[in-house]
């Protein structure tokens, strides 16, 4: 699977988009309807089961390899007061997550995914995107790159996350770039900033989208002016996921628009993609209404390194135990309804 080298080739491997295995799932489908239970009892599982059918191409999926891709990068912006912790944090858990210690290396093990951490140039950060492009093109190539090559096309699920301080308010410019509306409209409390912080998060969105207002039509010009590497990456990854035809897991409002682009430069250019929660972050709900992206779980977390989307595959675990471990009434010997 070669990575894109330029923001060409990646504008182009968003073209024509594989739509999936319409046969598998219908085949899967099917299976469910005849499993021993009353039609559509196990509810949104069996959803699950059908869409993991389509996007795996076969009719019982499987998930014996998740593999769970955090990628991590700072950001200059962090300097304007915008999270309430310091840049350095980063790098120091990038330190953790090495060292075992984190919350996504519990959660990861807890589901039985693989983790892979990818620091992206952390002790380089991205310009203030106030003043300049937070990257520049070949910048934004590499990572996207990065994020591209780090999935394997042998895994059966990615699930994408993040570390990167102030990637919040970064998520909150991208969703504002895409969507419309102001910095007041997409900021929430990230890390936990106070009020002062939340203003100054709301006026930092809007100083970028007066920045680069003239640019906000291209998707990709987005994600490259007010983005940064560890959201150019998630980007990645998603897009080499559908070209390989492996379903994406989004953790929370970092990552969901991160993908978000991917949405908005094709039909259905989320199709293979799941909300495995809706965050505490104030518009994580909103942008998900927005891409029509339905959550799985709803925990209240909000601390991104892919946790609440890795925890989600726990469900989609139990999903498939039943649509493949199931009796069929034919073979249970039970009468149909």
């Amino acid at each position: 699977m070669t990575a894109p080298a330029s923001i060409a080739e990646i504008r182009a491997l968003c073209a024509d988009l594989p739509t999936g295995d319409a046969e598998a799932a219908a085949a899967a489908a099917a299976r469910q309807g005849v499993l021993t239970k009353p039609p559509g009892s196990l509810g949104r599982l069996e959803e699950l089961a059908v869409f993991l059918a389509r996007w795996q191409g076969r009719a019982v999926p499987v998930l014996n390899r998740v593999d769970v891709l955090v990628f991590a990068g700072s950001h200059g912006v962090a300097a304007r007061g915008v999270s309430a912790f310091p840049a350095e944090v980063t790098g120091q858990m990038v330190a953790n997550f090495a060292s075992g210690g984190a919350a996504i290396n519990q959660l990861a093990r807890a589901v039985g995914a693989n983790l892979k951490v990818t620091p992206l140039s952390i002790e380089t950060p991205t310009a203030d995107f106030t003043v300049a492009p937070a990257l520049s093109e070949m910048e934004f190539a590499a990572a996207v790159s990065e994020g591209y090559g780090a999935v394997d096309p042998a895994c059966d699920m990615i699930c994408i996350g993040e570390m990167g301080i102030a990637n919040t308010t970064a998520a909150a410019a991208i969703a504002a770039g895409l969507l419309g509306g102001g910095g007041e409209e997409w900021v929430g409390r990230g890390t936990g900033v106070d009020d002062a912080g939340l203003k100054r998060k709301a006026e930092t969105v809007d100083a970028a989208m007066a920045l680069h207002g003239a640019s906000l039509h291209d998707p990709l010009e987005v994600l490259r002016r007010v983005g940064g590497r560890e959201l150019a990456a998630m980007f990645g990854a998603a897009l080499a996921a559908r070209r390989n035809g492996i379903p994406v897991m989004l953790d929370g409002f970092v990552a969901t628009a991160a993908a978000a682009p991917l949405a908005r430069l094709a039909e259905g250019g989320l199709a293979h993609a799941l909300a495995g929660h809706v965050s505490a972050e104030a518009q994580h709900g909103k942008l998900l209404a927005r891409l029509g992206l339905r959550p799985i779980l709803d925990l209240g977390m909000r601390l991104g390194e892919a946790s609440g989307g890795c925890l989600a595959v726990a469900v989609l675990r139990g999903a498939l135990a039943c649509h493949s471990g199931m009796a069929t009434f034919a073979e249970a010997g039970v009468s149909e309804g």
